[in-house]
């Protein structure tokens, strides 16, 4: 089993790799938009599209990694009432389920909402890219978290071991 484990870990790395591309690539581009706009008097006419659509890539692709690892920001007001190691994992697993099967209602949405914009041929104002790939990307990622919060929240209950980073 901690191969498997080992293999999930490394393979995690993909969408983390993913961000990091588009959150360079937004670097540059706003580097190079602010530049020709201010020495040239030339903006980048599609930096606004593309924004939208790396801003989308950075953040939905590492929405499943964040939550595997329980990187999400937390608030610990009621913490103090959960003095117990098991009821705390039991309260964090409710959660980490609740919040997996919450998730599937949006990505079913938003993939409804991506196959019309399909349907109807929506593209982009200037590099004329399908809309419908940014929303099948955000839907796909959507329901990966849903898994991935469906599968933390059974493990912390079962096989909680699992869970540990073995980098500590």
């Amino acid at each position: 089993m901690s191969t498997t484990v080992r293999w999930a870990r490394r393979l995690t790395q993909i969408p983390v790799l993913l961000a990091c591309a588009a959150l360079f690539i937004l670097m540059a581009m706003t580097f190079a938009d602010v530049i020709l706009r201010s020495a040239f008097n030339a903006p980048i006419e599609a930096a606004t599209e593309l924004t939208r659509m790396l801003m989308a890539i950075v953040v939905f692709s590492v929405l499943p990694v964040l939550s595997v690892r329980g990187g999400h920001i937390v608030v610990d007001l009621l913490d103090p009432f959960y003095r117990s190691a098991l009821v705390e994992r039991i309260r964090d697993a409710a959660i980490s389920l609740i919040c997996g099967a919450m998730l599937v209602l949006p990505a079913e949405r938003v993939l409804v909402l991506a196959e019309r914009a399909r349907s109807y041929g929506d593209l982009t104002e200037y590099l004329n890219i399908p809309q419908f790939y940014i929303g099948w990307f955000i839907a796909i990622m959507t329901y990966l978290t849903a898994f991935v919060l469906l599968v933390r929240g059974t493990l912390m209950l079962f096989a909680p071991k699992l869970l540990e980073d073995s980098d500590a």
